[in-house]
């Protein structure tokens, strides 16, 4: 067995296949699809669509050794609009200044950057995907309670993709097509690109960013003599910039509920440092910039006329449309692949999604990972609709609410890991993983997290509500789940181990 390799129990059943390709359902049959046709099956792999689901990668499995994928795959999710969107909302919506706005991204993007690049080690070194590793923390069945806060998340925000992406279609065809057909095309294209599994999207996710990075920085060259004619706004209070390091915090820290999800066939032989630092300079590099890109747009949008028309008539992909139009028709193209440079992030979120959805109730597992992506296509789409109409209030109060509990999640998680299992990841079990059992009970981590919101409540500052403490000091609420989920998690998890002692 490799150094760092984990026992999965599985080793016996499979043979050896590269990263991503679907699984002989011979093998699978005894697993997760022991009652659905295998010849059916087996089309649908001829198709190349991938049916292996949310059970573990065995290690015969795992052995893709070409580990900056991992970077390209974080890379492309972040080099798009949907970082340059919550910049905007900094300048724009809560009237900071470009200077404290960028240092706050800076500061916030440094910390918060780092659950989601520990947790991508996981993948590699386990073989589990994000959430079925939270398993071992949360329990077999109370981990429903947060695989369905998680596909909130990833659906929220892929929900974002698609309002993005739809306007900026819509701005460019100057209304001809409205946003709602551009909606129905970014979903399209990436439910399609999220069928072919981990291989087709590593593929994808490899070069798709190099477009996306050329048509913002033509968009930055083209608009950019604008970006001095910034707000004067007076200096922001300490609970302003507080509450927007929040909304930066909202943005990043979720991805660590994903992360393990794009590295589990990966071989195992990579350290732990370099797949965290892949993950880390994939999140951290295109995030920072392009908030910082997206604050100087926010800023010089309402004093500049053609900008301001566009954000009123289309919203972000008016501002953009706006700001490439002085390059004629080839500024069109350029903002035709702004859009689609959503379709990298939309596409990785679909995948996460269609693994949580077969952890969300236990029988799922059986049901192949592309029906769960067309029911969230299916689903997304008029939803999409539905938020464009009130896309920036939507965004920023949707964005807080994560940051409640992705915060209290990783924050238990990793003392799970850390303070119990001794940073060891040969001390999951990976055999254990359908065995409630032998998994934890969960209570502990479950109550952990709602006895602290007990404190992040009334720390919250929110359009439909503001705690009152949150009146003096601004929404502290996911510096609050963060510090108190893991404090109470200690000793409810100590006396869990004595009366359940897994």
């Amino acid at each position: 067995m490799r150094t760092g390799a984990i026992k999965t129990g599985l080793e016996e059943k499979t043979s050896p296949s590269p990263p991503g390709t679907v699984i002989d359902i011979s093998v699978a049959e005894s697993q997760t699809y022991s009652n659905r046709p295998k010849a059916w099956l087996n089309k649908i792999s001829a198709w190349g669509i991938e049916v292996h689901g949310v059970e573990p990668v065995s290690l015969e499995e795992r052995t893709d050794k070409r580990f900056i994928n991992v970077f390209f795959v974080w890379f492309t999710m972040s080099t798009n609009l949907l970082p340059i969107i919550t910049g905007i909302l900094g300048t724009l919506s809560f009237g900071i200044s470009l200077r404290d706005c960028s240092l706050l991204i800076l500061f916030f993007s440094m910390v918060c950057t780092v659950p989601a690049a520990y947790f991508s080690t996981f993948g590699s070194r386990t073989g589990l995907r994000q959430m079925l590793h939270a398993r071992y923390t949360f329990g077999y069945y109370l981990i429903s309670l947060i695989v369905a806060l998680n596909l909130c998340t990833i659906a929220g925000f892929g929900v974002i993709d698609c309002v993005l992406g739809g306007s900026t279609l819509s701005a460019v065809s100057g209304g001809s097509i409205d946003a709602t057909a551009g909606i129905v095309i970014i979903a399209l294209i990436a439910m399609v690109v999220c069928f072919g599994g981990i291989r087709v999207l590593h593929q994808y996710e490899r070069y798709s960013w190099i477009f996306a990075l050329i048509a913002i920085i033509v968009a930055t060259g083209v608009g950019g003599k604008h970006f001095a004619s910034q707000v004067e706004n007076p200096p922001a209070t300490a609970a302003t910039l507080v509450g927007y390091g929040g909304v930066v915090a909202g943005f990043l820290i979720p991805w660590a509920a994903m992360a393990a999800d794009f590295s589990v066939y990966c071989d195992p032989s990579a350290t732990t440092l370099r797949m965290f630092s892949y993950t880390y300079a994939g999140l951290f590099f295109p995030t920072v910039p392009l908030m910082v890109l997206g604050a100087a747009i926010g800023g010089a949008t309402p004093n500049v006329p053609s900008w301001s028309e566009g954000y009123d008539n289309f919203s972000v992909g008016g501002v953009l449309m706006a700001m490439l139009t002085p390059a004629g028709g080839f500024g069109k193209f350029v903002a035709v692949l702004l859009a689609l440079s959503l379709v990298g992030n939309l596409a990785a979120a679909m995948y996460s999604i269609s693994l949580n959805f077969q952890l969300l109730l236990p029988f799922f597992v059986r049901i192949p990972r592309m029906v769960f992506t067309i029911v969230y296509t299916v689903v997304a789409i008029p939803v999409a609709i539905s938020a464009a109409k009130s896309f920036f209030a939507s965004l920023e109060n949707f964005i807080y609410l994560i940051a409640y509990w992705s915060a209290a999640f990783v924050s238990v998680v990793a003392t799970e890991h850390f303070v119990f299992r001794g940073g060891d990841c040969s001390r999951y079990n990976v055999a254990d993983w359908k065995q409630p059992g032998k998994l934890p009970t969960g209570i502990a981590a479950v109550g952990a997290m709602g006895l602290s919101f007990g404190l992040v409540v009334p720390c919250m500052s929110q359009v439909w509500y503001t705690g009152p403490l949150a009146v003096t000091t601004g929404d502290i609420g996911f510096e609050v789940a963060l510090v108190l989920a893991p404090i109470l998690y200690l000793p409810l998890r100590w006396l869990e181990l004595k009366y359940c002692p897994i």
